[in-house]
Protein backbone atom coordinates (compact mmCIF):
# COMPACT_ATOMS: atom_id res chain seq x y z
CA UNK A 1 0.00 0.00 0.00
CA UNK A 2 1.47 3.30 -1.16
CA UNK A 3 2.31 5.87 1.94
CA UNK A 4 0.14 8.70 2.23
CA UNK A 5 1.90 11.79 1.38
CA UNK A 6 4.58 13.55 4.10
CA UNK A 7 2.78 16.73 4.75
CA UNK A 8 5.18 18.96 5.54
CA UNK A 9 6.91 17.90 1.44
CA UNK A 10 5.61 20.30 -1.71
CA UNK A 11 4.18 19.21 -4.54
CA UNK A 12 6.31 20.47 -7.59
CA UNK A 13 3.71 22.55 -9.38
CA UNK A 14 4.63 24.49 -12.83
CA UNK A 15 2.22 27.50 -13.93
CA UNK A 16 0.32 26.59 -16.95
CA UNK A 17 -1.91 29.73 -17.00
CA UNK A 18 -2.10 33.41 -15.71
CA UNK A 19 -4.94 35.18 -15.40
CA UNK A 20 -4.55 39.26 -14.43
CA UNK A 21 -7.81 39.52 -12.60
CA UNK A 22 -7.51 42.72 -11.21
CA UNK A 23 -4.82 45.34 -10.01
CA UNK A 24 -1.96 42.88 -8.19
CA UNK A 25 -4.70 39.97 -8.49
CA UNK A 26 -3.58 36.96 -10.41
CA UNK A 27 -5.07 33.85 -11.05
CA UNK A 28 -2.40 30.70 -11.60
CA UNK A 29 -3.50 27.28 -13.03
CA UNK A 30 -0.95 24.99 -11.48
CA UNK A 31 -0.07 22.03 -13.28
CA UNK A 32 1.14 18.19 -11.39
CA UNK A 33 4.89 18.26 -12.68
CA UNK A 34 4.82 14.41 -11.45
CA UNK A 35 2.15 12.60 -13.45
CA UNK A 36 1.83 10.25 -9.89
CA UNK A 37 1.05 13.29 -7.71
CA UNK A 38 -1.83 14.39 -9.45
CA UNK A 39 -3.68 10.96 -9.95
CA UNK A 40 -3.00 10.72 -5.86
CA UNK A 41 -3.90 14.56 -4.90
CA UNK A 42 -7.33 15.19 -4.05
CA UNK A 43 -9.40 18.11 -2.03
CA UNK A 44 -12.76 19.25 -1.65
CA UNK A 45 -14.69 22.59 -1.45
CA UNK A 46 -13.05 25.02 1.35
CA UNK A 47 -9.74 23.86 1.82
CA UNK A 48 -6.40 25.71 1.67
CA UNK A 49 -2.96 24.83 0.56
CA UNK A 50 0.20 26.52 1.17
CA UNK A 51 1.84 28.03 -2.04
CA UNK A 52 5.84 28.57 -2.42
CA UNK A 53 8.34 30.02 -3.94
CA UNK A 54 11.85 28.65 -3.73
CA UNK A 55 13.65 30.18 -1.36
CA UNK A 56 11.21 32.62 -0.61
CA UNK A 57 8.94 30.93 1.64
CA UNK A 58 5.30 29.87 1.44
CA UNK A 59 1.48 31.64 1.51
CA UNK A 60 -1.93 30.45 3.17
CA UNK A 61 -4.69 31.10 0.80
CA UNK A 62 -7.33 28.66 -0.78
CA UNK A 63 -7.73 26.15 -3.12
CA UNK A 64 -9.75 28.45 -6.43
CA UNK A 65 -10.72 25.72 -8.48
CA UNK A 66 -13.82 23.23 -7.75
CA UNK A 67 -12.96 19.02 -7.22
CA UNK A 68 -15.20 18.35 -9.84
CA UNK A 69 -12.27 19.55 -12.40
CA UNK A 70 -9.36 17.22 -12.11
CA UNK A 71 -5.66 16.91 -12.71
CA UNK A 72 -5.16 20.82 -12.11
CA UNK A 73 -5.15 23.10 -9.08
CA UNK A 74 -6.39 27.08 -9.32
CA UNK A 75 -5.29 29.88 -6.90
CA UNK A 76 -6.08 33.42 -7.15
CA UNK A 77 -3.95 35.73 -4.83
CA UNK A 78 -3.30 39.69 -4.07
CA UNK A 79 0.62 40.68 -4.23
CA UNK A 80 1.05 42.10 -0.73
CA UNK A 81 3.59 40.82 0.91
CA UNK A 82 6.90 39.07 0.45
CA UNK A 83 6.09 35.52 -0.69
CA UNK A 84 2.72 37.03 -2.45
CA UNK A 85 4.96 39.65 -4.46
CA UNK A 86 7.14 36.24 -5.33
CA UNK A 87 4.65 34.52 -6.59
CA UNK A 88 3.42 37.42 -9.02
CA UNK A 89 6.88 37.50 -10.37
CA UNK A 90 6.75 34.11 -11.54
CA UNK A 91 5.84 33.65 -14.92
CA UNK A 92 4.52 30.84 -17.12
CA UNK A 93 6.29 27.35 -16.79
CA UNK A 94 8.21 28.53 -13.76
CA UNK A 95 7.83 25.56 -10.42
CA UNK A 96 6.30 26.68 -7.44
CA UNK A 97 5.95 24.55 -4.19
CA UNK A 98 1.96 23.38 -2.96
CA UNK A 99 1.12 21.83 0.36
CA UNK A 100 -2.06 20.57 1.15
CA UNK A 101 -4.80 20.19 1.03
CA UNK A 102 -5.31 21.26 5.05
CA UNK A 103 -8.75 22.30 6.43
CA UNK A 104 -12.17 21.56 7.17
CA UNK A 105 -14.84 21.56 4.16
CA UNK A 106 -18.12 23.13 3.18
CA UNK A 107 -20.71 20.09 3.59
CA UNK A 108 -21.91 20.27 0.37
CA UNK A 109 -23.09 16.70 0.64
CA UNK A 110 -25.85 17.92 2.89
CA UNK A 111 -27.38 20.68 1.30
CA UNK A 112 -28.24 18.57 -1.65
CA UNK A 113 -32.06 19.43 -2.70
CA UNK A 114 -31.77 23.24 -0.88
CA UNK A 115 -31.28 26.62 -1.89
CA UNK A 116 -27.68 28.16 -2.04
CA UNK A 117 -26.87 32.08 -1.41
CA UNK A 118 -23.47 33.64 -1.93
CA UNK A 119 -22.71 36.83 -0.63
CA UNK A 120 -19.03 38.00 -1.50
CA UNK A 121 -17.20 40.73 -2.23
CA UNK A 122 -13.92 42.01 -3.33
CA UNK A 123 -11.04 38.86 -3.18
CA UNK A 124 -13.49 37.45 -0.77
CA UNK A 125 -14.91 35.39 -4.37
CA UNK A 126 -12.10 33.17 -5.07
CA UNK A 127 -12.45 30.66 -1.91
CA UNK A 128 -16.77 30.59 -3.09
CA UNK A 129 -15.77 30.51 -6.58
CA UNK A 130 -14.31 26.41 -5.56
CA UNK A 131 -18.18 25.66 -4.03
CA UNK A 132 -19.79 28.25 -7.27
CA UNK A 133 -18.41 25.68 -9.86
CA UNK A 134 -18.71 22.78 -7.69
CA UNK A 135 -22.28 22.90 -7.29
CA UNK A 136 -22.71 24.14 -11.17
CA UNK A 137 -20.83 21.17 -12.28
CA UNK A 138 -23.75 18.98 -10.49
CA UNK A 139 -26.62 21.41 -10.95
CA UNK A 140 -29.09 19.08 -10.61
CA UNK A 141 -28.63 18.37 -7.40
CA UNK A 142 -29.36 22.14 -5.88
CA UNK A 143 -32.33 24.74 -6.10
CA UNK A 144 -31.93 27.73 -6.94
CA UNK A 145 -28.53 29.60 -6.99
CA UNK A 146 -28.20 33.13 -6.07
CA UNK A 147 -24.37 35.29 -6.31
CA UNK A 148 -24.20 38.74 -4.40
CA UNK A 149 -21.11 39.75 -5.49
CA UNK A 150 -19.11 43.79 -5.37
CA UNK A 151 -16.41 45.34 -5.72
CA UNK A 152 -15.00 48.80 -4.47
CA UNK A 153 -14.52 49.45 -8.84
CA UNK A 154 -15.44 47.78 -12.09
CA UNK A 155 -11.27 47.11 -12.38
CA UNK A 156 -11.42 45.70 -9.05
CA UNK A 157 -14.04 43.08 -9.92
CA UNK A 158 -12.17 39.22 -10.01
CA UNK A 159 -13.21 36.58 -12.55
CA UNK A 160 -15.31 38.98 -14.57
CA UNK A 161 -15.25 36.52 -17.53
CA UNK A 162 -16.82 33.98 -15.37
CA UNK A 163 -19.36 36.55 -13.80
CA UNK A 164 -20.69 37.58 -17.76
CA UNK A 165 -21.13 33.52 -17.68
CA UNK A 166 -23.25 33.26 -14.66
CA UNK A 167 -25.04 36.15 -15.95
CA UNK A 168 -25.68 34.65 -18.96
CA UNK A 169 -26.96 31.02 -17.71
CA UNK A 170 -30.57 30.47 -16.58
CA UNK A 171 -30.21 28.84 -13.73
CA UNK A 172 -27.87 31.24 -11.59
CA UNK A 173 -29.28 35.00 -10.04
CA UNK A 174 -26.58 36.90 -10.53
CA UNK A 175 -26.19 40.40 -8.80
CA UNK A 176 -23.22 42.29 -9.33
CA UNK A 177 -22.48 45.54 -7.93
CA UNK A 178 -19.65 48.53 -7.22
CA UNK A 179 -19.53 50.72 -4.43
CA UNK A 180 -21.17 54.13 -5.22
CA UNK A 181 -17.76 56.04 -7.17
CA UNK A 182 -16.50 53.07 -8.75
CA UNK A 183 -18.58 52.84 -11.89
CA UNK A 184 -17.17 53.49 -15.69
CA UNK A 185 -19.56 55.47 -17.92
CA UNK A 186 -19.87 51.91 -19.63
CA UNK A 187 -20.97 50.28 -16.18
CA UNK A 188 -24.35 48.35 -17.13
CA UNK A 189 -24.18 46.55 -13.80
CA UNK A 190 -25.66 47.38 -10.10
CA UNK A 191 -24.14 50.49 -8.22
CA UNK A 192 -24.12 50.09 -4.59
CA UNK A 193 -22.78 48.32 -1.42
CA UNK A 194 -23.32 44.66 -1.31
CA UNK A 195 -25.06 44.70 2.08
CA UNK A 196 -27.67 47.42 0.30
CA UNK A 197 -28.17 45.05 -3.15
CA UNK A 198 -28.90 41.88 -0.69
CA UNK A 199 -31.80 44.55 0.83
CA UNK A 200 -33.17 45.63 -1.82
CA UNK A 201 -33.07 41.75 -3.50
CA UNK A 202 -33.93 39.38 -0.39
CA UNK A 203 -33.17 36.00 -0.73
CA UNK A 204 -35.28 33.14 0.47
CA UNK A 205 -34.57 31.50 3.74
CA UNK A 206 -37.08 28.87 3.22
CA UNK A 207 -34.64 25.41 2.59
CA UNK A 208 -31.51 27.63 2.04
CA UNK A 209 -28.15 27.85 3.09
CA UNK A 210 -25.81 31.01 2.78
CA UNK A 211 -21.88 31.25 2.42
CA UNK A 212 -20.80 35.03 3.23
CA UNK A 213 -17.18 35.74 2.53
CA UNK A 214 -15.32 38.92 2.36
CA UNK A 215 -14.03 42.10 3.72
CA UNK A 216 -14.91 42.36 7.47
CA UNK A 217 -17.66 44.85 7.18
CA UNK A 218 -19.50 43.29 4.48
CA UNK A 219 -19.73 40.10 6.87
CA UNK A 220 -20.77 42.38 9.83
CA UNK A 221 -23.18 44.21 7.76
CA UNK A 222 -24.49 41.35 5.77
CA UNK A 223 -25.11 38.41 8.75
CA UNK A 224 -28.02 40.51 10.14
CA UNK A 225 -29.55 41.17 6.93
CA UNK A 226 -29.59 37.52 6.24
CA UNK A 227 -30.81 37.21 9.65
CA UNK A 228 -33.47 39.49 9.15
CA UNK A 229 -34.72 37.52 6.03
CA UNK A 230 -35.26 34.18 8.09
CA UNK A 231 -31.74 32.36 7.83
CA UNK A 232 -30.91 30.78 10.94
CA UNK A 233 -27.54 30.74 12.22
CA UNK A 234 -26.74 26.94 11.75
CA UNK A 235 -27.64 27.53 7.93
CA UNK A 236 -24.97 30.40 7.35
CA UNK A 237 -21.21 29.32 6.51
CA UNK A 238 -18.14 31.61 6.46
CA UNK A 239 -14.68 30.94 5.73
CA UNK A 240 -11.76 32.43 7.92
CA UNK A 241 -9.26 31.64 5.77
CA UNK A 242 -7.04 34.73 6.35
CA UNK A 243 -6.28 33.89 9.83
CA UNK A 244 -4.14 31.03 8.83
CA UNK A 245 0.19 31.45 8.63
CA UNK A 246 1.93 27.59 8.82
CA UNK A 247 -1.82 25.48 7.75
CA UNK A 248 -0.84 22.79 10.77
CA UNK A 249 -1.63 24.09 13.82
CA UNK A 250 2.17 24.91 14.59
CA UNK A 251 2.67 28.34 14.71
CA UNK A 252 -0.19 29.60 16.96
CA UNK A 253 -0.98 32.81 14.46
CA UNK A 254 -4.58 31.48 13.52
CA UNK A 255 -5.79 30.69 17.41
CA UNK A 256 -8.94 31.90 18.14
CA UNK A 257 -9.68 31.28 22.29
CA UNK A 258 -9.35 27.31 21.74
CA UNK A 259 -10.03 27.59 18.24
CA UNK A 260 -7.57 26.77 15.48
CA UNK A 261 -8.57 27.95 12.43
CA UNK A 262 -6.34 26.05 10.45
CA UNK A 263 -7.44 22.31 11.95
CA UNK A 264 -10.94 23.65 13.20
CA UNK A 265 -11.61 25.62 9.92
CA UNK A 266 -11.65 27.68 7.87
CA UNK A 267 -14.79 27.01 7.13
CA UNK A 268 -17.55 27.63 10.16
CA UNK A 269 -20.89 28.09 10.56
CA UNK A 270 -21.86 31.59 11.63
CA UNK A 271 -23.08 29.79 14.94
CA UNK A 272 -19.62 28.88 16.02
CA UNK A 273 -18.22 32.12 14.89
CA UNK A 274 -20.25 33.52 17.18
CA UNK A 275 -19.00 31.44 20.13
CA UNK A 276 -15.52 32.68 19.44
CA UNK A 277 -13.96 34.98 21.73
CA UNK A 278 -15.50 38.81 22.00
CA UNK A 279 -12.61 40.54 20.30
CA UNK A 280 -12.55 38.11 17.41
Amino acid sequence: MEQPKNQYIPYKMRIANIVEEAPLVQTYRLEFVDEKDAAQFSFKAGQFAEYGVFGEGESTFCIASAPTREGYVECTFRSSGRVTKALANCELNDIIGLRGPFGNTFPIEEWHGKNIVFVTGGIGLPPLRCVIWNLLDQRDKFGEISIYYGARTVNDLVYKEELEEWKNRGDVKLFVTVDPGGETPEWKGLVGFVPTILEQNPPKSENSIAIVAGPPILIKMGMPILGKNGFENKNIYTTLENRMKCGVGKCGHCTVGKTYVCKDGPVFSYDEVLNMPPEY
